[in-house]
């Protein structure tokens, strides 16, 4: 019998290196994928659409939000992001494992509708690191800079709202520490509570 697959967020501040980390625990574990997320905002250089987000104009994403055809949705940064949900719950309940990298608002709303998913919140090693990332990336403007970096402290603050924290001074173990966390809980009793009644 096919379980039902592992819901996996993972939120945090802009800069953390929460793509950089999901990129390689996808690339050492095939048997997760990724949801890819719609947006209305520009693609960054080497971003590609389909792959990185489903870049889409603001017309159409009102569109798919009147015919609630996200599992969440936000406004970050002047722009909307949200997650298709059709992709999303065919996966589950196929048994595979699903990963969402979603900004704090949608994961606070995936909470309220996936009672057993997994929260983790990506941390940089300092706040000042954390700017050094954005200002390095070269994509921002000094106003947006300043905004993103208000905006990660304010989100810090809802860490406790998560399953898991993780700091991200070693892309390396940081993919190792989400590793051990679904190991983990896909051991959970209340997980797999029916199957081991079948079994036993």
């Amino acid at each position: 019998m096919v379980g039902k697959g592992l819901l996996i967020v993972v939120s945090g501040p802009s800069g953390a290196g929460k793509g950089t980390i999901c990129r390689e625990l996808l690339k050492n574990n095939p048997q997760i994928k990724i949801s890819t997320s719609a947006t209305t905002r520009k693609p960054r250089a080497g971003e590609k659409d389909g792959v990185n987000y489903y870049f889409i104009t603001e017309e159409r994403f009102q569109h798919m939000m009147s015919e609630h055809e996200f599992l969440e949705y936000a406004v970050v940064y002047d722009n909307y992001y949200g997650t298709p949900k059709q992709y999303v719950i065919d996966n589950l309940h196929n048994g595979n494992d699903i990963l969402l990298e979603i900004d704090i608002v949608g994961a606070l709303q995936i909470k309220k509708k996936f009672k057993d998913a997994v929260f983790v919140f990506i941390l940089p090693p300092t706040l000042k690191e954390l700017k050094n990332r954005i200002v390095s990336r070269g994509t921002e403007s000094i106003s947006d800079i300043e905004k993103r970096y208000d905006a990660a402290i304010s989100e810090i603050k809802q860490i406790m709202k998560y399953d898991y924290a993780i700091i991200n001074d070693s892309i390396s173990g940081a993919v190792r520490d989400i590793e051990a966390i679904v190991r983990a809980e896909k051991c959970r009793v209340v997980r797999n509570y029916e199957e081991i009644l079948s079994r036993f």
